[in-house]
């Protein structure tokens, strides 16, 4: 099989590369993509089509591999492809079930974990009725490919429930130390912490490292949890205002101290 990636970030081109190791062509797209993202493709040994229509043309499987909120829009530029569409975003079952409405043969996906470099970290879960395809293609890479039903839209709700605590509960752990900032407390509450909580330090430092490296890429990921608990009859509050904390995060800390950045930029938004 040939198959196509659109796009290329830090988890696709991870993913092209273990595609590669197995001996199967990998595609992309070049055109509109930044120096960046082609210096990736490159790295990961993947062959530049330079259009989305000559990568539709040749592949067989297409995996979409974007930021949440850019899904449904990478979704309708692969409209017309025949072969397997696999969208393997962070989005929630109805959104899911919406982009395969608009394609023929599509298996939902869920990645779970970091760019699989070695076996055992990640796993990419898959629903529809030719997810166990998919699966397949990843036998003996780092990425463990698990086929979870035959309904698209269940990989992603197991994305989204898994998601919902991990980036949501460190939103509210980011959250809960800006306010004590806010309060002149800071100090109190970290000792606190150390106290009853130690675990916190380390878990609220990784929050921060993420929130500067990640957290704008997670806003919409935050907004397609809240979509998922209102469908399940949940409140919704919880993850709309983590996608608020996330949005307000710094891109780059301007020194090392990351932690102290993310809370001031989480805090210059409230009104005095």
């Amino acid at each position: 099989m040939t198959i196509g990636l659109l796009h290329p970030g830090e988890m696709g081109a991870a993913v092209g590369s273990a595609l590669r190791a197995q001996g199967l062509p990998v595609l992309w797209a070049s055109e509109r993509r930044s120096a960046e993202t082609a210096a990736r493709a490159g790295a990961a040994g993947l062959e530049d089509a330079g259009t989305i229509e000559e990568v539709c043309r040749r592949s067989d499987v297409l995996i979409s591999l974007c930021p949440p909120h850019a899904a449904a829009e990478v979704a309708r530029s692969a409209a017309g492809f025949s072969g397997i569409y696999v969208d393997a975003n962070a989005v929630s079952p109805e959104t899911a079930r919406s982009i395969g409405a608009g394609l023929g043969r599509v298996v939902d996906g869920g990645v779970i974990g970091p760019p699989p470099r070695e076996p055992g970290t990640t796993r990419l879960y898959l629903s529809g009725g030719e997810a166990g395809t998919v699966a397949a293609l990843f036998a003996g890479t780092p990425l463990d490919a698990r086929v979870v039903a035959a309904e698209i839209g269940a990989a992603s709700a197991v994305k989204m429930a898994y998601a919902a605590w991990g980036k949501g509960g460190a939103a509210l752990l980011l959250a809960a130390r800006a306010v004590a900032v806010a309060n002149g407390v800071e100090s109190v509450l970290a000792e606190e912490w150390s106290i009853s909580l130690p675990e916190l330090d380390e878990r609220l430092g990784a929050a921060a490292r993420s929130a500067v490296g990640k957290g704008w890429r997670w806003v919409g990921e935050m907004e397609e949890i809240a979509r998922t608990f209102d469908a399940a009859g949940l409140p919704t509050g919880f993850h709309l205002a983590a996608a608020d904390l996330y949005r307000r995060a710094p891109r780059e800390p301007p020194g090392s101290d990351s932690l102290a950045h993310v809370l001031a930029a989480l805090l210059a938004d409230v009104p005095s």
